[in-house]
């Protein structure tokens, strides 16, 4: 069982005095190599020029979008819209447990290489899915307290012999390619500060860059890049300004600090760069998403208002020496969790007559932008979901024009997108064939609202949302809708799109074949038409596939795979049924004629009789409170979970009885549910406790 997090999502209540103290023995990570007949592996596996020139050998998957344009297409066109009826799965691997698998695996010359929960790093034989090695480097099963969704890990980088991961923890580790040895690893991060990373490195020059999580848990945004053969750091660029009386790292955060107000440092102020990156290599330019403001209220964090340059914002630095070159800030002031972290595509467009080299994105807040990647000069901004927190970006200041009336105070407004997002980290794909960039969208909305007791607390959840918020009386319902979108992005328009039965589904693929791959959140595996939206085949997969797919061939052979493991924030907060007693986390690859079977899916479980409660009903409305602050996030709102970690209305008779000792003892730390008698009483306990089995008994008599 995972451990619930210290901190609900989108809700500050009543966590206070988190720290660091939570520790578990520091563990020696270890290798298992398993003796198999592997293919051979150069000494010098990767390097720029050959991730540069990867349309030459298309039957691998170099780099985490591929190529460093991250437009996640394949010109493999063996599996093609005439034949993908016969498609099979050609092999399985299932692990242990049903938690989130984020991650883009690699694909080199035979082996396929991907990171599962826990940071585990697989290498197996792309052809059968034998297993060639595994390396777990043993993170802090109890970091997740400082972390908003889970354990997961969204993909790896390959350089020279090496493959490099980012450690939920905060450490970079480079390992062996061949072997899976541990050749180097640094922390990144402060080990006293909630740092997490869970987004994949890219290696550019030599260089491994990587960033980090955390804004809502008090800390300042950066990104890094360390020498890939020593793991030293080169450069670090700051994404936020520190104190100005500590002094300026460089012009750019002197710049910055003109657009803001107060004291946001001791805030932290955020902007985390957690996930997307790209790298133009005849710019010499690495392109960094930077995350959210700490706090998402701007008047907290920034009382005087500004901009509060770089949140939400595309940063092109040098990537020799990561200094600033140009930024666009999608969401100035930001306020409401509108992440510009979402992957960018680079690509070459016709607009007005002439070519263009541009850099495309769907952030979370709503609009699909085309800019120019060489000057961060805006070309074109238009919605691909309803949004009402903006009427527009103003084509000449590049800015997005607020509706005054939807700005929230600490009176609920409905806003939409929310902070899910209108896309979030789930990846999209050009397809340079049909013009058509393909978006895993969705539509939901958010009541806002300042939380009118809001008190900063460090290692605590930050947001500064009122946590009894609630749609203003006449708003419109609250919606929850996805589906996968076609856009022309030289119109910004939508070309086609399909309707999902959830709003969170997978990230895409698209192919030479005229296919477009995605995961869905009910259970199954479906690949279209990238032209028409067709859909052309499909197949249960008894888990739902967040990650991104991919494509490649062994012996002339084309396979596509999936790492498919429902999960992510929306799920974590029980935000729908989706496939909610699934199967197994499992990795996936298909093939013409593939022939291999899943075994049938596990039964849903049988709820046992829950215990009788003498609470009375003030102290359960107390024990929910408690609940959604303390548990919520990962065992689901109202005790509803998401179908990852355990169903707390479903617990034993044992496990009732051992509820004390789970919660604040910490005797399942090791399997990730720590220990949190620094925020709770015996009495709170009680109350949580009270809570958990008046829902098992609701559910119970249905």
């Amino acid at each position: 069982m995972k451990r619930s997090l210290a901190c609900l999502i989108f809700l500050s209540l009543i966590i206070s005095g988190c720290s660091s103290g939570d520790k578990e023995p520091t563990a020696t990570a270890t290798t298992t190599t398993t003796p198999a007949a592997r293919p051979a592996l150069p000494a010098n596996l990767v390097d720029g020029k050959r991730i540069i020139a990867a349309d030459a050998e298309p039957g691998n998957w170099l780099s985490h979008g591929r190529t460093y344009n991250e437009q996640r297409y394949s010109p493999l066109d063996p599996i093609n819209a005439g034949n993908v009826g016969q498609l099979g799965l050609a092999w399985h691997i299932d692990l242990d447990g049903k938690q989130a698998l984020e991650a883009t695996p690699l694909v080199i010359d035979g082996v396929l290489y991907t990171s599962t929960v826990w940071n585990v790093i697989l290498a197996v034989d792309a052809a059968t899915g034998k297993e060639l090695w595994s390396y777990d480097p043993l993170p802090r099963r109890d970091w997740t307290r400082y972390m908003c969704c889970g354990p997961v890990n969204r993909g790896l980088a390959a350089w020279g012999g090496n493959i490099y991961e980012g450690t939920i923890d905060g450490r970079l580790i480079a390992v062996d390619a061949a072997t899976g040895k541990l050749v180097w690893e640094t922390q990144t991060t402060d080990p006293n500060q909630p740092y997490s990373i869970t987004g994949a490195p890219r290696v550019v020059n030599g260089k491994v860059i990587i960033g980090n999580g955390g804004s809502e848990y008090g800390i300042r945004g950066y990104v890094s890049a360390y020498d890939a053969g020593t793991g030293a750091l080169v450069w670090r660029f700051y994404t936020v300004p520190g104190d100005p009386k500590a002094g300026f790292e460089n012009p750019a955060m002197e710049m910055a600090a003109q657009t803001w107000s107060g004291e946001w440092w001791k805030y932290g102020g955020g902007g985390t760069v957690w996930d997307s990156f790209a790298f133009d290599p005849e710019l010499n330019l690495v392109y960094v998403g930077t995350g959210n403001g700490g706090p998402w209220v701007r008047e907290i964090r920034s009382p005087g208002g500004g901009d509060n340059l770089f949140l939400s914002s595309i940063i092109a630095l040098n990537a020799d020496t990561g200094e600033y070159v140009w930024h666009y800030q999608t969401t100035p002031g930001e306020n409401w969790d509108f992440t510009a972290t979402q992957q960018m595509i680079l690509a070459e467009l016709e607009i007005d007559g002439a070519p263009r080299k541009v850099l495309m994105q769907a952030p979370k807040n709503g609009f699909f932008y085309v800019i120019d990647r060489a000057t961060g000069e805006l070309l074109s901004a238009e919605p691909i979901v309803p949004v009402n927190w903006a009427s527009h970006v103003d084509k000449a200041t590049g800015k997005p024009v607020e509706i005054a009336e939807n700005l929230y105070t600490e009176e609920a407004k409905l806003i939409s997108p929310g902070p899910n997002g209108a896309h979030d980290w789930q990846p999209m794909s050009f397809h340079p064939g049909t013009g058509l960039v393909y978006i895993p969208i969705h539509e939901m909305s958010w009541a806002y609202s300042r939380d009118p007791e809001f008190k900063f607390k460090p290692f605590g959840w930050n947001a500064g949302q009122n946590p009894n918020a609630a749609a203003p009386p006449g708003a419109t319902e609250a919606t929850a809708r996805g589906a996968l979108l076609a856009w022309d992005p030289i119109k910004q328009s939508k070309a086609w799109e399909v309707d999902l039965v959830h709003p969170w589904n997978g990230g895409v693929l698209s192919t030479a074949g005229n296919l477009v791959i995605e995961g869905a959140a009910d259970g199954r595996f479906v690949i279209y038409r990238a032209d028409t939206g067709e859909k052309l085949w499909e197949m249960p997969i008894q888990t739902g596939a967040v990650a991104g797919p991919i494509t490649y061939s062994v012996n002339d052979e084309q396979y596509i795979a999936v790492n498919a493991g429902w999960g992510g924030a929306y799920v974590l907060m029980g935000g729908g049924a989706g496939p909610m007693h699934q199967g197994p986390s499992r990795i996936l690859a298909f093939k013409l004629g593939g022939a291999d079977q899943l075994s049938p899916p596990p039964p849903p479980p049988v709820m046992p009789e829950p215990p009788t409660s003498t609470a009375n009903a003030e102290d359960i409305a107390a024990g929910q409170g408690l609940y959604m602050g303390l548990c919520g996030n990962c065992h689901g709102f109202y005790a509803i979970s998401g179908g990852i970690n355990p169903d707390l209305r479903y617990m034993s008779a044992e496990t009732h009885g051992l509820f004390r000792d789970i919660v604040l003892v910490g005797i399942r730390r090791g399997v990730g549910m720590p220990a949190f008698n620094d925020v709770l009483s015996e009495t709170d306990l009680e109350k949580i406790h009270a809570y958990v089995i008046n829902r098992a008994r609701e559910t119970y008599q249905e």
